[in-house]
Order: structure tokens, then C-alpha cells, then sequence
């Protein structure tokens, strides 16, 4: 099959009946930890992957946008700059509301852009909880950003897009998918403070193979679970009187533990401790401690399974799968929001083909369900590819 950027030209040329001035790629991101950390100003340790969206691109001479993505050839969807009202509902043609709430963003700034045509193709696999969302924002702000020599930096582009997707797109979302997928590094992953925005570049040590296995769930009643977690989690901090759970120490809580009510205090708990779990979960990433990186994330993984809990059998099984398989010699956890999604692992290569046949074997059997292996490596973030 034709790679992403191939296949976005040869959409371009039969959309539009001409070549795109350039292709602009952005990755998926998958998270190590800090799972829920984003709406609390915790941690999180993320990395983009080798699976992405590319735009291929032509500048017009007035406002007006032109997009087609190959999942519906034929069918233009158009706006105007700074007028883009009618958002889509929740249809699968929704994709273009991202679009559109980038450039409404950009004009609620005062940001000035042309209008484009634009065609879009996406490698990254959808609803497995690998930001494909964030990779089409990013893609076509950073093409945005260049053919109209705006200057911006990766994390102003990651902000346009946040806050064209929470204000005007109509989804709540935190920065880091976006801050991952515009400022990934190859072969690191990046420890973000979501208080400050401050990120660092973390070495993934070469021994590590990155998998990332798609349950394939069927997930019902994620968004309101979510919604309702991220309401507990802003009512303890509350209680403390912080902005957010961040800012609250274990020993805090613990202290006030007779205060809370059984439910909030999990909530609570998990925060706090997968806080403290991701900062350390970094430095032993960096420092090549592959043991102390297995119990940070398989300690991850329970405290999302019994205080969080978001987790549900059939991805339990998977991490037990993997862990079975590993033991000390890789990491593996959930990471995703939750009910369903993906697992993370970071394996020593020697257990690849091992882990790849347990999966395979035993995964069906117990859930009855297939699952989607994927081997990734650590990406590069957002870039101009070439000229068409």
C-alpha cells in the first residue's frame, strides 16, 4: 500500500485536478503514564509514534477552505475564514469540525490566514485512543503556520488547536495530545508538566521495543465516565482549596482521608500517587532501569483499575498477557481514558516475538475478542515533508 504522503497527492490531483504546493505530516501519540493527569496539572510522560496524518496542501487567494479526507472521496467540505458557525454534529463527516475550529481559533486571535485546498490521509488507527484528532489538528495548523509565515511555535500551534477543539469543535480535551504530536522527539518521549506547559526529552533506551495493542472494546458511555471522574477529581481539589489535584501531597490527603467518602478519596489517591508514579517512571526510563520502569507502570495499571476505575476485563487481560510474558523486562499498563482503548508496553526486543504469540494465542480465547498489534517506534514531531 502507497505511504500516507503518496496517497494525499494522488487525492489532491483528483480532487482538485492540480498539484499541492507541499505535505505536511503529523504524528499519533501513545502515553507512557500520567493517564488523567492532563485536567489535573499533573504529568504526563508521552510519545509520538510512526503512525500519522498527512495534508497535502495548495494556497488560495481568498478565504475560502477546500478539505477532502480519503475516508470519504468526493466529498469536499468548505468554509470560510473566520466564518465557520455551522459545526457538524457528531456524524462521520465529522472530522472537518477540527478544521474548522482551528481556523475559528485563529480568528478569534487575530491571526491572519489564506484560504486552502487541502487533501488529508491518515494512517493512524481510529478509536484506539491514539489521538488521530490531535494529528489532524496539528497537520493543518502546521501547514497553516508555514504557508502563511505566521512564526508560530510548536506549542502556540498545539494551543491554537486545543482551544479550537474545547471552544468552537465542541470537545473537551486537554493539551497534550496536541503538545505531543506538534513537539514529539525521535526516539524519546517527552515528560510534560501540564501546570506550566514545561516539557523534557526522555531517551528511550534502543534495547525497548514500543507496542501498543488495541483491545478493540467496544467502549459505551465513555464520555460521560470521564466527564464524571474529572468532576470527583475538581470536587477533592476543592475541598483542599487548590485549583487542582496536582498541588495536593499524599500525606495531605491521607491525613484528611476521613473527610472524603470512600469514592472520592480513590479518585483522589490515584491522582496524587500516578503523579509522583510518572516523574519517576521518567527518570527510570532515562537512566535505562527497565526493572523499576516495570513496577512504576504495573502499579500505574492497578491504581487505574481499583481507585480509578477505568479499566475493564478484557484489557486486565491483555496487561496480564503481556506482563506473564516479561515480567521485570518490560512495562505495561492501560493507555487510554479508559473502558477500553490501548495498552502500552515497552519490552526488551527479545521478548518481541514472544509477547506478539501470547497475544495471539491466548487473547481471543479469553475474551473473545481480536486483537491489533502495532510495533511503533518514537516519532518526530510535526513537519513540512517536501515540495509536491
Amino acid at each position: 500500500m502507497p505511504d500516507p504522503a503518496q496517497r494525499a497527492n494522488k487525492l489532491f490531483i483528483q480532487t482538485f485536478g492540480t498539484k499541492a504546493d507541499g505535505l505536511y505530516l503529523a504524528p499519533g501519540r501513545i502515553n507512557l503514564m500520567g493517564e488523567n493527569a492532563h485536567y489535573n496539572e499533573g504529568f504526563v510522560l508521552s510519545s509520538a509514534i510512526n503512525f500519522h496524518t498527512v495534508i497535502a496542501v495548495k494556497r488560495r487567494t481568498d478565504q475560502q477552505f477546500r478539505a477532502v479526507s480519503d475516508a470519504f472521496p468526493g466529498h469536499i467540505q468548505e468554509w470560510r475564514f473566520g466564518k465557520e458557525d455551522t459545526m457538524i454534529p457528531a456524524d462521520p463527516k465529522a472530522w472537518v469540525n477540527y478544521l474548522k475550529g482551528f481556523t475559528a481559533s485563529m480568528a478569534a486571535t487575530g491571526l491572519p490566514a489564506t484560504g486552502m485546498d487541502l487533501s488529508i490521509v491518515s494512517n493512524v488507527p481510529l478509536g484506539a485512543g491514539l489521538s488521530s484528532s490531535a494529528a489532524l489538528e496539528i497537520a493543518f495548523g502546521t501547514a497553516i503556520n508555514d504557508i502563511n509565515q505566521l512564526h508560530l511555535s510548536p506549542l502556540a500551534i498545539a494551543q491554537v488547536a486545543q482551544r479550537g477543539e474545547n471552544q468552537y469543535a465542541g470537545y473537551h480535551c486537554g493539551i497534550v495530545d496536541q503538545m505531543i504530536s506538534a513537539m514529539g522527539q525521535q526516539d524519546h518521549a517527552l515528560l510534560i508538566d501540564c501546570f506550566d506547559l514545561d516539557s523534557e526529552a526522555i531517551t528511550i533506551p534502543k534495547n525497548l521495543s514500543l507496542f501498543i495493542v488495541n483491545s478493540n472494546v467496544e467502549r459505551h458511555e465513555l464520555e460521560p465516565q470521564y466527564q464524571l471522574r474529572a468532576l470527583q477529581c475538581q470536587q477533592v481539589a476543592s475541598h483542599f482549596k487548590l485549583d487542582a489535584l496536582s498541588h495536593l501531597t499524599l500525606k495531605k490527603l491521607e491525613l484528611a482521608k476521613d473527610e472524603l467518602d470512600d469514592i472520592h478519596y480513590r479518585r483522589a489517591k490515584h491522582i496524587v500517587t500516578e503523579n509522583r508514579r510518572t516523574q519517576q517512571a521518567a527518570w527510570a526510563l532515562e537512566a535505562g532501569n527497565i526493572k523499576k520502569l516495570s513496577q512504576l507502570m504495573a502499579k500505574s495499571h492497578a491504581s487505574m483499575k481499583d481507585d480509578f476505575e477505568i479499566t475493564v476485563p478484557a484489557i486486565n487481560c491483555l496487561v496480564d498477557i503481556i506482563a506473564n510474558v516479561v515480567g521485570e523486562q518490560g512495562g505495561v499498563r492501560m493507555a487510554s481514558t479508559g473502558f477500553g482503548g490501548c495498552v502500552v508496553a515497552l519490552v526488551d526486543h527479545q521478548y518481541t516475538d514472544a509477547v506478539v504469540n501470547a497475544i495471539e494465542t491466548q487473547y481471543f480465547s479469553l475474551t473473545q475478542l481480536e486483537a491489533s498489534i502495532y510495533l511503533c517506534s518514537a516519532s518526530d514531531g510535526a513537519k513540512r515533508l517536501a515540495e509536491s
